[in-house]
């Protein structure tokens, strides 16, 4: 899948790159989420949280039309999620701990 990156609709910040945040939608672990709230569904987006290769935690919300990806929001993890993520990823490997 290809990404949109012509004018992010939000500034980069130091601590994540492109690369990721791409990287981030290939994690083998990564958790997409459809929205439960009217509010992010009537405009069609979709939450993701996966790790980068050098282990960084990305939050991401996102817009997709099946062939491109516009990353709409992106930042590390807060350690909620970091928590989330790991239970799902230990659930997926049939690991009893978490």
């Amino acid at each position: 899948m290809d990404f949109d990156w012509n004018n992010p609709p939000f500034n980069l910040s130091r601590s994540l790159s492109i690369q990721e945040i791409e990287e981030s939608f290939e994690d083998p672990f990564a958790v997409k989420l459809l929205p439960d709230s009217s509010r992010f569904a009537a405009q069609s987006r979709y939450f993701n949280l996966g790790m980068s290769s050098k282990g960084s935690g990305v939050f991401t919300v996102y817009r997709t039309n099946g062939k491109s990806i516009r990353v709409i929001s992106a930042r590390s993890f807060e350690p909620e999620e970091k928590f989330f993520y790991q239970r799902k990823m230990n659930q997926t490997l049939g690991s009893t701990s978490a």
